[in-house]
């Protein structure tokens, strides 16, 4: 909130007297009148307090400080494991020989096995190694339970050890002591213990890990001895079915004549697979004699010369071959001297007729005896076809009989399957019977060394959260009591200073900050009987005119709706605090709306030295056209007001005030924001005629409202068209202070 109401608005006096300043005014409670606290008053109240507050801050510091000395330290080891698979390859079953992921380690997994570094077994196991059930510290009824122990047991705020066994109070020790937990991101786990001594605490983390480890080991162990039982007992078992089995197919074989020849097949059907082959061959050979013997006849009836492989193979063939060929070279021969007609050359050509007749009845002959050897071979082929079929029956007759056969092999060659492959896992248990062959599923990285430092109390931290909660509360005492309590009496007045007329300096940017809104305006102008400030007031008695404080204007115009959008800020006369009432007003509007302030005062423009653009174009340069909507606004460098500057007026001034364009302007601006604040600066030099039509609704800044002055004003405004009208006094002091 940029503004803070101070007063109430003043009320109009019974009987009129001058109007001055007072000097001094009653204390400044520490909330405002609206609610919100004042912060330089809860300040000066923590000053006041100084003493107190850090008194009690050094006690509690001081008594942090005997507590953790007192407090009996604890130091912490701490031991790591990591979590991977260490089996050998070569120590695995073949059936696992292949499995590349065994090393995959999930987080589920990572926390099992923090439980079971937690399990009660583990911890069972390193108390009784390390003893600790006969340290006090983990046993309390060793040597005895002091007074102390046995009051806080009585009335429950400890344990009544007496209730308890010697395991229960040393298991509940050791828990309060031991931290498993997981490193973030890693198959690491960290295991911490706590101990009055640090050694105790070293060797009890290393012992933890110890127990873990050798509990994975005796687990695999045992595993695989209780499978290696398991197995033998099996494989007796499996043994006696085996022999039970085999036998069945050896005695229903001999029974049914099933008996089995080579390759594993039964006699029936090795005999019908070697007369098939039998009977293939005869038919072959029955067909190739035929074929042989029907060639030879057809050669020797066509008188061709006879040339065959069996006329080839006949040695009368070759004997008759050789003598005609001797008898056609000598034919040759005596050809060359004798005539045909003579005796020798006869005598030649009969010899070769009767070699070729000779030939073709040696054809004749090897003809008929192919023909035998195709009779031999059908009446072969004809016994081997009975035979076939005589087996054929045999074999039809013992099918079912070998189907059964062969149900009780199948049934035999199973269970001897099973045994085989029990047998070979018996083996490989029995190697893995070992406690190196089973090595754990996690090993130490890291092993705990006994600490220097405690880990229990953090003396340091323990003593400035100490120092700081007494502060906080000796503070928040402060302040509560200051809010709820009676005033503090301050160096300044509320609300007033002792100051004159003066005009301000709207040169200087810091002396428009967002100030308080209700300064010297809303608060009843007291009567005190001191010379007047001001020459020019005059000794009649005038009564005052209502006047308002910036908080109630602001909520007028809140409540008027539509009508309340549009404000016109105009003084009596120059110098009266016009421009900083109008800067108070729309800064005291914004908060939780948007407001734009319009500077109309041609004459005396004093807006643009808040301006985070002092040398923005303004009215003036948006009247002439050479600039924008968009170039003129800017914002306050204190709050959240958009200003619209008077920009370059020159020569202008009232050429600019008379300008139609200025209506047109603020129906734009009241079209984008909440509230328009029009600055129309001096009632007495401004037209503020020219004003009426565009915001109707008016404040009037007066520094004086018995003045006479400002009733003319009041009226020439109500004149000129303003229907509500409303009174602002002290706006020069306010901007002074």
């Amino acid at each position: 909130m940029f503004f803070r109401k101070k007063t109430q608005a003043a009320a109009p006096q019974p009987a009129p007297k001058p109007f001055v300043a007072p000097v001094v005014a009653p204390a400044i409670p520490v909330s405002d009148m609206s609610g919100e606290p004042d912060l330089r008053s809860i300040g000066r109240a923590l000053w006041l307090k100084k003493t107190m507050i850090f008194g009690t801050t050094f006690f509690c510091a001081a008594a942090a400080f005997l507590v953790v000395n007192a407090m009996t330290p604890r130091y912490q080891s701490e031991t790591r494991l990591l979590l991977e698979s260490r089996e050998n390859v070569f120590m695995r079953a073949d059936a696992d020989k292949g499995v590349t992921d065994r090393a995959t380690v999930d987080q589920e997994a990572v926390t099992s096995q923090i439980q079971l570094v937690l399990s009660r077994d583990v911890a069972r196991e390193v108390i009784k190694k390390e003893h600790l059930d006969q340290l006090r510290e983990f046993d309390p009824a060793v040597g005895g339970q002091s007074i102390s122990q046995l009051l806080l047991g009585m009335i429950g705020l400890g344990r009544d050890v007496s209730s308890m066994s010697a395991e229960e109070r040393t298991l509940a020790a050791y828990y309060d002591r031991v931290n498993a937990y997981a490193i973030e991101k890693s198959r690491v786990i960290g295991i911490d213990f706590k101990s009055s001594d640090p050694d105790v605490a070293a060797r009890v983390a290393n012992g933890i890990a110890d127990a873990y480890l050798a509990a994975q080991r005796s687990a695999k162990t045992d595993q695989t001895r209780a499978a290696s039982s398991w197995l033998a007992g099996e494989i007796e078992k499996m043994r006696v079915k085996v022999a039970d089995a085999e036998a069945k197919v050896e005695a229903y074989r001999s029974q049914s004549n099933l008996f089995v020849g080579s390759n594993n097949t039964s006699l029936p059907n090795q005999q019908l697979t070697e007369i098939n082959s039998q009977i293939a061959a005869a038919r072959g050979q029955k067909a190739d004699l035929e074929a042989r013997a029907k060639q030879l006849r057809e050669l020797v009836r066509s008188g061709q010369p006879i040339d065959s492989s069996d006329i080839a193979n006949s040695e009368s063939m070759r004997r008759l071959t050789d003598q005609g060929a001797a008898l056609r070279a000598q034919l040759a021969e005596q050809s060359t001297t004798l005539l045909d007609q003579h005796p020798r050359i006869k005598e030649l050509r009969a010899q070769i007729a009767e070699v070729e007749r000779a030939k073709r009845a040696e054809a004749d002959r090897l003809a008929r005896q192919l023909d035998n050897d195709a009779k031999v071979a059908a009446d072969r082929l004809t016994a081997l076809t009975a035979s076939l079929d005589q087996v054929k029956k045999v074999a039809s007759t013992t099918n079912e009989q070998d189907v059964q056969l062969r149900a009780l092999e199948r049934d035999a060659k199973s269970q001897r399957d099973i045994l085989e492959s029990y047998l070979v896992k018996y083996s490989e248990a029995s190697a893995r019977d070992n406690v190196a062959a089973s090595p754990p599923e996690a090993r130490v990285i890291s092993r705990a060394t006994p600490a220097i430092k405690p880990s229990y109390p953090k003396k340091l931290p323990t003593i400035l959260i100490a120092a700081f909660a007494g502060l906080a509360l000796s503070a928040g005492f402060v302040v509560t009591g200051a809010l709820l309590g009676s005033p503090i009496a301050p160096a300044t007045g509320y609300g007033y200073a002792p100051v004159g007329y003066a005009t301000p300096n709207f040169a200087d940017p810091h002396a428009l900050l967002p100030v308080s809104t209700g300064l010297a305006m809303a608060q009843p102008l007291p009567h005190v009987s001191s010379p007047p400030l001001m020459p020019q007031m005059k000794a009649a008695a005038v009564p005052p005119l209502p006047v308002s404080s910036i908080e109630q204007i602001v909520q007028s115009l809140r409540h008027a709706g539509e009508a309340g959008r549009r404000v016109t800020v105009a003084g009596t006369a120059r110098n009266a605090g016009t421009t900083y009432a109008a800067i108070t007003l729309a800064r005291a509007l914004a908060e939780g709306a948007s407001v734009v302030l319009v500077d109309f005062a041609f004459g005396a423009p004093n807006l643009s030295v808040i301006s985070t653009d002092p040398n923005a174009p303004g009215v003036a340069e948006l009247v002439r056209g050479q600039a924008n909507f968009g170039d003129i606004i800017t914002r306050d460098q204190y709050s959240q007001v958009h200003i619209v500057a008077t920009g370059d007026v020159g020569n202008d001034a009232a050429a600019l005030a008379a300008s139609p364009y200025l209506s047109t302007i603020v129906e734009a601006l009241a079209q984008s924001y909440n509230y328009v604040v029009v600055d129309a600066g001096s009632a007495a030099d401004a037209p503020v005629e020219y004003f009426a039509p565009l915001a109707q609704r008016s404040v009037l800044v007066t520094s004086d409202p018995a003045d006479l002055q400002t009733r003319a004003a009041r009226e020439r405004m109500a004149m000129a068209g303003f229907a509500d009208i409303v009174l602002l006094a002290g706006a020069t002091q306010a901007s002074v202070a």
